[in-house]
């Protein structure tokens, strides 16, 4: 690749990894940013390479006459003035960059909700069943530094904005979880964000295999155009599907997976999650029994629907990676009654669809930003407390629950108004209740 010329937009995790592995292969690398703070300037000195600082409109032009291709990091905005240059040079990101150099088949997962789960799922069945996998992509390794591993398989988190700059990308397997409204505050529409999604099966034809939900008719309607260029299209659902819940069983086309009971975590949309795992795992050779295996074992990630307390009748759960109305939708499910805590940051997404939960909640605790947005859904149908910090809002919570109750943080929002991510919020969350409830009173 000696003697071509990049701009890699954006310097964090995805675009130092391009920068690094462009500049290695002998292509003349360029960075830009808009920080105009120390952070990019140590990354341009540690690579070695020429950094341009919020170049503006004249800027770009003047860069894209430069350069062959433009890689943009997937936290840049779509309303960025650098998808401009598409006009004169092609823009993608990293997953395509990773795409040309990967030599192992790819198991790739996308949705609205469940894909990191899925994807840790995929691992461990693949794993149990003996094979060398490797997780990848938006769950913390860049996938351009995994194809240079040793492993078998690659597993792979892809997000819709890692998705909507790929133009060749076709994964073995790709898998979609669910499709709901999310990330209106980067893409301009819906309709933006679902074809940015769809760009998962763009290039699916013979050979590969399309898994789909079947319970999400916007995802099986995008599951037809790959049909019909040839892949086999593989289905999941609760209700139905080729790999669904039959009786006390999950069921494959070709046998049971495990019973309902045996799984730690029985809830909905974990058992669609686990199914839509098996579809992908069996789908690259993964046996029966080792998916079994890895659902009897797996007990859920931090921060979803975790288990952080219990007293008095009354359990607190940890769902700070709820940041979509569906999300709390799809949590609540599990549930006969409820305190639900949310709001913080809104992503620009509709939340009257929380109003549908009332018949289960024994109160709302509206935190954040959103706090309004939240008490406006359930005003005159749910008692509703507002709080102005964490500690606040578990003891609201705390007054509001009933023996019986699930005391629940599913916030249908970002964390970015009061913390730094949805992890800090949550941890912040668990040290409230451990305050509330003192020692000894505390989820093992």
């Amino acid at each position: 690749m000696a003697g071509k010329r990049a701009l890699v937009y954006g310097t964090g995790v995805s675009g130092r990894s391009v920068a690094r592995h462009l500049a290695d292969d002998g292509v003349e690398v360029v960075l830009a940013d808009d920080d105009t703070g120390e952070g990019p300037k140590q990354v341009a000195a540690e690579l070695g390479v020429e950094l341009v600082v919020a170049p503006g409109r004249s800027g770009l032009e003047a860069l894209a006459s430069r350069v062959d291709e433009v890689v943009v990091s997937p936290g840049v905005p779509a309303h960025h003035l650098v998808f401009d240059m598409a006009a004169s040079v092609p823009v993608v990101g990293e997953v395509e960059i990773a795409w040309r150099r990967a030599r192992v088949p790819i198991v790739a997962v996308t949705g609205t909700n469940g894909k990191t789960t899925v994807v840790t799922l995929v691992a461990e069945m693949l794993g149990a069943a003996g094979r060398r996998v490797l997780c990848a992509g938006n769950i913390g390794l860049p996938l351009l530094d995994a194809v240079d591993s040793d492993a078998e398989l690659l597993v792979v988190e892809v997000s819709s904005f890692q998705l909507a700059l790929t133009k060749t990308f076709r994964p073995a397997v790709g898998a979609w979880v669910n499709l709901a409204p999310d990330h209106l505050d980067w893409h301009p529409s819906f309709e933006h964000y679902r074809a940015s999604k769809a760009r998962l099966w763009a290039n699916a034809g013979p050979g590969d295999v399309v898994v789909a939900n079947a319970e999400d008719p916007m995802v099986m309607e995008e599951s037809r155009a790959p049909a019909r260029r040839g892949a086999e299209v593989v289905t999941f659902g609760l209700r139905t599907g080729d790999f669904t819940v039959r009786g006390d069983e999950l069921v494959a086309p070709h046998g049971a997976l495990c019973t309902v009971g045996e799984l730690a975590r029985p809830f909905p949309h974990e058992i669609a999650d686990g199914l839509c795992a098996a579809a992908a795992a069996v789908s690259v050779g993964a046996e029966l029994a080792a998916c079994g295996c890895a659902l009897r074992r797996f007990r859920g990630l931090p921060h979803r629907l975790e288990l952080v307390g219990e007293a008095n009748g009354v359990r607190f759960f940890d769902d700070s990676k709820a940041t979509t109305p569906d999300a709390v939708l799809a949590a609540l499910s599990g549930f006969d009654a409820a305190v639900l805590i949310a709001g913080g940051r809104n992503k620009g997404l509709d939340l009257s669809s929380l109003g549908q939960l009332a018949p289960r909640l024994s109160g709302v605790v509206a935190i954040g930003e959103a706090a309004a947005q939240v008490s406006a859904v359930f005003d005159g149908s749910v008692p509703v407390r507002s709080a102005s910090s964490m500690d606040e809002a578990v003891r609201a919570a705390c007054s509001l629950a009933r023996p019986g109750d699930a005391v629940v943080l599913s916030p249908a929002c970002t964390s970015f108004d009061w913390y730094g991510s949805y992890a800090e919020r949550g941890e912040d969350f668990a040290r409230a209740v451990r305050a509330v409830l003192g020692p000894g009173r505390r989820a093992p």
